[in-house]
């Protein structure tokens, strides 16, 4: 029998939020990004996109703003989404880091989203 897995559902990160859609914000991901829901996300200064976090980056997507809501496709060009961006409570376990981010990157990722009201338990 083969074996089923399941993709990340849209907020299922999300333990609270706030009422109505004071929470979320329509958001443009990146052309080249494919994310998931839950994926940490930082905002390119120059163009006020936004990127999957990168704490080596120089471009202001190396400090967290926000979480992904729903799977974004924006491999071949820039995407609409959806971001949790402020007044919420969410499942640190669910989150969606970038790959070789180290503890300390999440820490202090996760410092940064406290500070948007964005509280990991």
């Amino acid at each position: 029998m083969p074996v089923l897995t399941e993709s990340r559902y849209a907020g299922e990160f999300i333990v609270a939020e706030g009422n109505g859609s004071i929470s979320r914000e329509t958001i443009t991901v990146l052309s080249g990004q494919t994310l998931e829901a839950g994926a940490v996300l930082g905002k390119v200064t120059a163009s006020g996109k936004y990127k999957a976090l990168d704490p080596a980056a120089v471009d202001g997507s190396e400090v967290a703003t926000g979480i992904l809501y729903d799977a974004v496709d924006a491999s071949a060009a820039d995407a609409e989404g959806v971001a949790i961006v402020r007044l919420a409570e969410v499942n640190a376990a669910e989150l969606v880091w970038p790959a070789g981010i180290t503890g300390g990157e999440q820490t202090t990722a996760l410092g940064e989203l406290a500070a948007l009201t964005i509280i990991a338990r």
